[in-house]
């Protein structure tokens, strides 16, 4: 078993909050959006990392993590990729691999809007952790967490912190 979390959008931010979350599980997984190396790098200190790419990410940011990651975790096949959508209305970058080959968990950030749904159709789960960076419309910031274990995802817990005033 496996305790995964779940963040994307940190936007160049990261504080002793998310670490101190990082801390308790056993891998992160960063959907994108991550701004600045210092983050993965705070993360990689602490716990294993999993991370991909997102549209406002550099050249080096690019060079160390993929556009999307593909891999089984605990029996668990998991796509990431950081501009997905959700299902019924996927990117058409990822639509046809989605359909194609199917993972049993796809994950994505960009929108930051926490979202976890079904894809009855397609048979998989679709997380989106929101964001938990300070830059964006969103109010809250929010992470996920959960297990992974012998073919299952459970018990998934919404985290949210705050947002201190005066960020955009």
């Amino acid at each position: 078993m496996k305790k995964i979390l779940l963040l994307s959008d940190t936007h160049s931010y990261i504080d002793e909050r998310v670490l101190a979350y990082a801390e308790k599980a056993d891998e992160v997984w960063h959907a994108g959006d991550i701004g600045d190396l210092a983050v993965t790098e705070a993360l990689q200190k602490v716990k294993p990392l999993r991370a991909v790419f997102g549209n406002i990410d550099d050249h080096e940011i690019r060079k160390e993590f993929p556009l999307n990651n593909r891999f089984i975790c605990e029996e668990v096949d998991v796509l990431i990729t950081h501009i997905g959508g959700y299902p019924g209305r996927y990117s058409p970058a990822i639509r046809e691999e989605l359909r194609a080959n199917p993972p049993k968990l796809f994950i994505c950030g960009h929108s930051h809007i926490l979202k976890v749904m079904p894809d009855r159709k397609l048979n998989l789960l679709h997380m989106n952790p929101g964001a938990i960076g300070k830059h964006g419309f969103h109010k809250v910031r929010t992470m996920l967490r959960f297990t992974v274990d012998q073919g299952k995802i459970d018990n998934l817990e919404v985290i949210e912190i705050k947002r201190e005033p005066g960020y955009n």
